[in-house]
């Protein structure tokens, strides 16, 4: 990715310039570095800082907290797609003997496992992990499992310390050795570490009733790494974000990436505004729905979110305890960006061959009595949608054997065929044993049940 910073008109820079200075003042932080990438590539970056002349540039180190979890949920989908595990196993079968044996690995990547929020004994994030040497440290042994698994969300940071370590189980390798080899080498993202590397920021708290600050100490988590240790810059994860945006064959693909980012665990109220997938965040922002993650260590808040629809991806990074609320400045910044440069949509093209038997496929197709159109898409890709309303929309994906697979709404995953007539023609379409003839109900040796020989009448 090349990392260019003058791609956005100057009206737009400027607002999102007057964003983060807005937070950087009224948020007390002693500073907060800004990107946006659009279609994945670094378009703007700049920064705010108490000292004048010496705000931090994109190559300036930040703790990045909880955004450390999103990189430990694409080792393990690694393994899961390389066939080293499902994700319905339950822990204990690659990681005996922890207080997690039963959850699953699905339960723990999306914070559904049930398992306690926190580690027993000192603030972990504060103390040196030494004070947890074991994974039996690192919860509860009377009470570990506060919901059942798999009812509910319960973010946990020692869930996630499990993974790291179920990592460390199948790779034979330390979760960070792993990590560098698999993510941050072939995505050239040299500059994201478990420990800080210079230049980076020191980490502070802020006085909440007066403009004084007290340095945090900047500890080594052991055991609980992969729950927030890794330190990064703006432009490395502004790499990040768009590969999680797009994929990458030689880390992770992107039908997995978006396997992730689907919600895991239902929302428990109508209004809801986040929710969580396999490793990332779900956030609903100003009329659009983005995926990434928060976080936040003492001395440092981060926030990176990606609008697929906008091609849009932002990260904010502070060092302060609290106050900047970096998560919504980087959702703010994709709006703010969208708002002032929409998104142009590609060029209509006309598909470069079609297979006249495709072709013959499109159009008006009934389900009952319902009506639907057929359309074709480029790479022999259908798409099926109601005429008159109704919510069964769904994308299809050409196989090998001539059959297609949905991939998203009521049809995911289900097949669908175009079933021959004895004159070679097509019968009708079979989609889940839906059966969708060219005609209402008809013909009748299609239709399950039959149709009334006396056919459609008044009354």
């Amino acid at each position: 990715m090349t990392d260019q910073y003058d791609e956005l008109l100057p009206t737009t820079r400027r607002a999102l310039l007057h964003r983060i200075a807005v937070a950087q003042s009224e948020g007390r932080t002693p500073s907060l570095v800004a990107a946006v990438v659009r279609d994945g590539r670094l378009v703007w970056s700049d920064a705010r800082g108490m000292v004048d002349g010496h705000a931090p540039t994109a190559d300036v180190q930040y703790r990045i907290g909880s955004l450390t979890k999103t990189f430990v949920a694409v080792l393990v989908l690694r393994l899961r797609d390389e066939g080293l595990l499902d994700l319905a196993d339950p822990l204990g079968r690659h990681l005996p003997g922890t207080p997690a044996d039963d959850a699953t690995v699905a339960q723990l990547l999306a914070h559904a496992g049930g398992i306690a929020a926190e580690t027993p004994g000192p603030w972990w994030e504060r103390t040196d992990g030494a004070l947890r040497p074991a994974l039996g440290d690192i919860l509860e042994r009377e009470r570990p499992q506060k919901h059942p698994a798999g009812r509910r969300h319960h973010y946990s940071n020692p869930g996630y310390a499990l993974l790291g370590a179920l990592v460390e189980r199948l790779r034979g390798d330390s979760w960070g050795e792993v990590l560098h080899r698999e993510i941050l080498e072939p995505l050239g993202m040299d500059r994201t570490t478990l420990l800080p590397r210079h230049p980076h920021a020191g980490g502070f708290a802020v006085h909440p009733w007066a403009d004084v600050m007290l340095p945090e100490p900047l500890t080594d988590t052991g055991l609980m790494g992969p729950a927030g240790q890794l330190w990064s810059t703006a432009a490395d994860l502004a790499r990040w974000a768009a590969f999680l945006a797009g994929g990458d064959d030689e880390v992770l693909a992107a039908d997995t990436l978006a396997e992730m980012r689907r919600p895991a665990v239902g929302p428990e109220s109508d209004d809801w505004t986040g929710g969580y997938g396999l490793g990332l965040q779900l956030l609903r922002h100003d009329g659009r729905v983005l995926y990434g993650h928060s976080g936040s260590m003492p001395g440092f808040t981060a926030g990176l979110w990606i609008s697929e629809k906008d091609g849009l991806a932002a990260i904010a990074l502070a060092n302060a305890t609290s106050g900047a609320n970096t998560p919504l400045v980087a959702a703010d910044l994709i709006a703010l960006t969208a708002r002032h440069e929409p998104r142009l949509p590609e060029p209509w093209r006309p598909l470069p061959a079609v297979d006249p038997d495709l072709l013959a496929l499109t159009g008006p197709w009934y389900w009952g009595a319902s009506a639907h159109a057929l359309r074709l898409k480029a790479n022999r890709m259908l798409e099926l949608a109601p005429l008159a309303g109704g919510t069964r929309s769904s994308r299809f994906r050409a196989e090998p054997d001539g059959t297609w697979t949905g991939l998203d709404n009521y049809y995911a995953g289900e097949t669908l065929r175009a079933v021959p007539a004895a004159d070679g023609s097509v019968s009708h379409l079979d989609l889940g044993s839906f059966v969708l003839t060219r005609e209402p109900y008809g013909p009748s040796d299609a239709v399950p049940g039959g149709v009334d020989p006396q056919g459609w009448s008044a009354g």
